[in-house]
């Protein structure tokens, strides 16, 4: 077996590949700043293109394709999932939810363009994803993506994290709302491309199993960074979990648990994946990407 140093270049490689081609098809898909409403889509193209990994498209397009997925979908499917990302991060970082500054060097929507203009760049986001979706003609992927946004997926696992702020809470409130803040758009993002595949529900399930595993251990290494890191590192203000009183593994388990869970839920995920018969290398590599990052 490879070691996750070797396994998680693969992935870097692989991410980056991705992310050219899916930032080509952003451009195509966004609308273009001489229409108006033209601040709004100034906006709305600032985020979109602030960086970042494009880990959900790059996780529609590996189970798209470890299914045998084949036709001009699967484009539609990756920049909708981004779009859902950055409406979420918008949103997120707002001065009604956490009041930041910086997005991965950069900042913040509401900084650069004023907190109206960022409402409405997140709500337009979220909307073209789904005008996205709707090209698709898959309506279980549509379906699909809705749950795990709405109140049972991202949108109550933020709900849930700011009722928590502050609060002493246990590891299941915890493990509660990294799933659904987190795990869920992750878990979505592998379901849609498995779907727009047409993979069998045994299959469906399993890679269900196999986003839920590698999207909590995200949220972990997440926590761990907001510690460890400086802001220069992470991009945006380091520390701020603490600062805020937020509910996280490391409040709870301390760093050294905290990462002896990611590792845990990496070697489930490795399990997880040996129930398919399909190549799964980019999936194994993408899992070792993710308990490695250093942001």
């Amino acid at each position: 077996m490879q070691s996750l140093e070797k396994e998680a270049q693969v992935a870097n490689e692989y991410l980056s590949r991705v992310a050219k081609e899916a930032e080509r098809k952003f451009d195509e898909h966004l609308p273009v700043e001489k229409d108006r409403p033209h601040r709004l889509h100034e906006a709305m193209r600032y985020s979109m293109f602030a960086g970042g990994k494009r880990l959900r498209p790059a996780l529609v397009k590996a189970a798209f394709e470890m299914f045998g997925g084949k036709g001009e979908s699967v484009w539609y499917a990756m920049s909708a999932l981004e779009m859902l990302h950055t409406f979420s991060l918008i949103h997120d970082d707002l001065p009604c939810v956490d009041n930041d500054d910086y997005r991965r060097g950069k900042l913040t929507s509401h900084k650069a363009f004023g907190e109206a203009t960022a409402v409405l760049a997140g709500d337009a986001l979220c909307i073209l994803a789904f005008e996205l979706m709707g090209k698709t003609g898959n309506a279980k992927a549509i379906e699909t993506l809705a749950h795990q946004l709405g109140t049972f997926g991202m949108i109550g696992g933020e709900m849930t994290d700011i009722e928590c702020e502050g609060k002493t809470v246990d590891l299941e409130i915890v493990d509660y709302i990294h799933y659904h803040k987190t795990a869920a758009l992750i878990e979505a993002s592998l379901v849609v491309g498995s779907q727009l595949a047409q993979a069998s529900e045994k299959d469906i399930e399993i890679i269900r199993n196999y986003g839920r595993s590698i999207g909590l251990a995200f949220q972990i290494v997440d926590d761990i960074l907001d510690i460890v890191s400086t802001t220069e590192e992470l991009g945006k203000d380091a520390g701020s979990d603490i600062e805020k009183g937020k509910a996280t593994y490391p409040s709870i388990l301390g760093l050294e648990k905290s990462r002896e869970r990611a590792r845990e839920l990496y070697d489930e995920s490795i399990q997880i994946l040996e129930g398919l018969s399909c190549d799964t290398s980019i999936l194994r590599a993408i899992a070792a990407f993710i308990i490695t990052r250093v942001n």
